[in-house]
């Protein structure tokens, strides 16, 4: 877990890093440092920075995957918008269980924007948050599921991208 210095510095990020990234930077333009910790049920977390625009909630992110990218603010409300991830987040292990929101403020003097240490008290702090619950049918998951084995079986190599919230991401 690297800093922004370091982000800038070897020019890559996972999405933690990227979400770290987009708060000092979006924190200059006076958006609160908001991070969205998505909890998987093969605790592969993904983290996004999250903001308010004028037509609701987007969000900055970075994945192998495109499908969990950020998204335009087009969504009413933080459950709308995790809700945009479902589908793309389900994969050979992958599924949204919950939901954490949380300021980089909360971590007090920490500086997260430019210690050169290993960041992990950020990660401790997202898995320490209280997580809303995302209840999702089991029927909607195994179909889902199928459709991405059936996808990679084709085609191995590539991320999918059929999915109907697609309009919405930003890439």
């Amino acid at each position: 877990m690297r800093s922004f210095r370091e982000l800038v510095r070897e020019n890559e990020a996972h999405c933690l890093e990227a979400a770290i990234g987009a708060a000092v930077i979006l924190e200059q333009h006076g958006y609160p440092p908001l991070l969205l910790d998505l909890e998987s049920i093969d605790l592969l977390d993904h983290v996004m920075f999250v903001f308010k625009g004028d037509r609701g909630w987007g969000s900055v992110a970075r994945s192998r995957d495109i499908g969990l990218h950020g998204r335009k603010p087009v969504y009413r409300s933080l459950r709308d918008l995790v809700w945009s991830y479902f589908d793309p987040y389900v994969d050979f292990s992958g599924r949204i269980k919950g939901y954490g929101l949380t300021s980089l403020y909360d971590l007090g003097n920490y500086d997260w924007r430019f210690s050169p240490r290993k960041m992990t008290k950020i990660e401790d702090h997202l898995r320490s948050i209280p997580h809303k619950p995302l209840r999702s049918s089991d029927a909607r998951y195994k179909k889902l599921l199928a459709r991405y084995h059936v996808y990679k079986k084709r085609f191995p190599d590539r991320s999918p991208s059929y999915y109907d919230s697609r309009p919405n991401w930003m890439l």
